[in-house]
Formats: C-alpha cells, sequence, structure tokens
C-alpha cells in the first residue's frame, strides 16, 4: 500500500498488524480546489462529481443533506443535470443553490488493522471531522468495525458512509493532540506562511515520542520558514509598539513643565 504525502503532512508511524485480504471501497475525495464562487458555474463541475446539498432546495426535491451525481453540464446555459439516489434526474442553475460541497469517488482498499480517519463529521455515528480508528473487522457483506483512538467501537456500512480515508497521513491542523512513536514530516518550502511556521515546527516534532524526520524539497531555506512566527499581538502590545505623535509629546512635555 502507498501512501502520497502532501504538502504539510505528517505520516504518524506505529507498529500495526494488517491483514493480508483488502477490501475495495468508493470514498468520496473532496474537490478541494473548487471554491465558493466556482460552484455558481456549471463549467467548473465534471460528469462523475458527487455533491453534497446542506440545505437542500424544495422546489427541486433536494432534501438537506442528501447527495446526487453530476451526469451532465451545459455551461453556454450555465446548467448542470444530477442524478439523485432513487435514480431521477433534475437541471438546475447552479448559482440559484448555497451549500454544496463537491466531491470525486476513488477507490482506496482496506484491510483488517488499517488506520483510517473520517474526511467529515459521521452525526449518526458521534464522530468528529479528522478522527481516526483501526479497523478490527470486516463482514462479508462489507461493513467495518472500527475501534476509534477514543476507544469507542462503532460499525458501519462504507458504501453509505463515504468519507473515510486512510488514517496513516494527516494534515499539521488534525495532528493536534496527536501522539505516535515516530512522525514523518512532509514540508514544502513553497508553502503559504500560514502552513509553514514556527507554530507548525512546534506541532510537528512534539507529536513523536521517539523520532521524527523532516523531508523537504529545500534544506536550505526549511529553517527560516520554520522560524516565521504568525503569533497575533493584542491591541495592548500594538498601541505600546506605536510611535508617540508630536501631539503626545508635547502634551507629556507640558505636562512635565509643570503647564
Amino acid at each position: 500500500m502507498s501512501i502520497q504525502l502532501k504538502p504539510c503532512v505528517f505520516q504518524l508511524c506505529s507498529p500495526a498488524r494488517i491483514a493480508r485480504d483488502d477490501h475495495a471501497v468508493r470514498v468520496l475525495v473532496p474537490r478541494s480546489e473548487l471554491t465558493g464562487a466556482d460552484r455558481a458555474w456549471a463549467s467548473r463541475y465534471e460528469i462523475g462529481d458527487v455533491l453534497r446539498y446542506h440545505r437542500g432546495s424544495a422546489e427541486l426535491g433536494l432534501r438537506a443533506g442528501s447527495y446526487a451525481q453530476v451526469v451532465s453540464t451545459r455551461p453556454r446555459e450555465n446548467e448542470i443535470t444530477v442524478r439523485k439516489p432513487d435514480g431521477s434526474e433534475v437541471a438546475y442553475d447552479p448559482a440559484r443553490l448555497r451549500g454544496i460541497d463537491a466531491y470525486t469517488e476513488a477507490e482506496r482498499r482496506f484491510s483488517v488493522g488499517d488506520r483510517i480517519q473520517f474526511t467529515a463529521p459521521q452525526h449518526e455515528l458521534h464522530v468528529a471531522n479528522r478522527a481516526l480508528g483501526t479497523i478490527e473487522r470486516i463482514a462479508l457483506d462489507g461493513s467495518m468495525s472500527v475501534r476509534m483512538d477514543s476507544g469507542k467501537a462503532i460499525s458501519f456500512d462504507p458504501a453509505l458512509t463515504r468519507h473515510i480515508d486512510h488514517g496513516y497521513a494527516v494534515t499539521s491542523h488534525s495532528a493536534q493532540g496527536l501522539t505516535a512513536d515516530r512522525v514523518l514530516v512532509h514540508v514544502d518550502h513553497a508553502a503559504h506562511p500560514d502552513l509553514v511556521n514556527s507554530r507548525f515546527a512546534y506541532v510537528s516534532v512534539s507529536r513523536a515520542s521517539f523520532e521524527a524526520k523532516l523531508f523537504t524539497d529545500d534544506a536550505t531555506r526549511l529553517p527560516a520558514r520554520l522560524s516565521t512566527e504568525i503569533d497575533k499581538s493584542a491591541a495592548l502590545d500594538f498601541s505600546q509598539a506605536v510611535d508617540k505623535t508630536p501631539l503626545d509629546q508635547s502634551l507629556q512635555s507640558g505636562i512635565q513643565l509643570g503647564l
């Protein structure tokens, strides 16, 4: 099994025994490049995209929290057609709807012993976004039994709960509060300062109990990037750092002279 690391992610390495037999699962991967403004344009969607409607539309028969798959796009008319789970289709102008998440389908192969993470909140399972667990059992019907890192045991059908992925590599934000024996940190020096900075360095190194290794595309620039401070200053700190204006200085002189 191969793991592709994206900029600024952690690979949490802990000993685990993984079964030989694996099971293919169709999961949903967020189209993170699709901005809120992009979602208003039919040309930005691709056939096969899976859409989740947080608000829904009574007019279009799309319930809040439901899913549909894009089957055609008409950029000139700015219209897309989606197929609902019951097989019916509906066409609409995407600029008219808000609160939509777009995903692509991808295949992942899981085995008993694999680490997994949830890529969206699962309210019915009481599982938070990016929560981690270990697969303890995969039934003949494909349902999974997972022991969460919190100790809670859950079971679900991955054909219905599709917001899962391998849990060996996580973002720096998701790694806060986690601990592993060994940690591999992938750092892209060209990443935005909000992603690579002193806080990132502290979180990444402190996740490891025994060993932390950093991998980067430019070791000469890495120290400077990891020394970047992004802590926000309080209003009091800012006011103390600003030089007094001439009026302030005149008033202060007047007070000293007893005027």
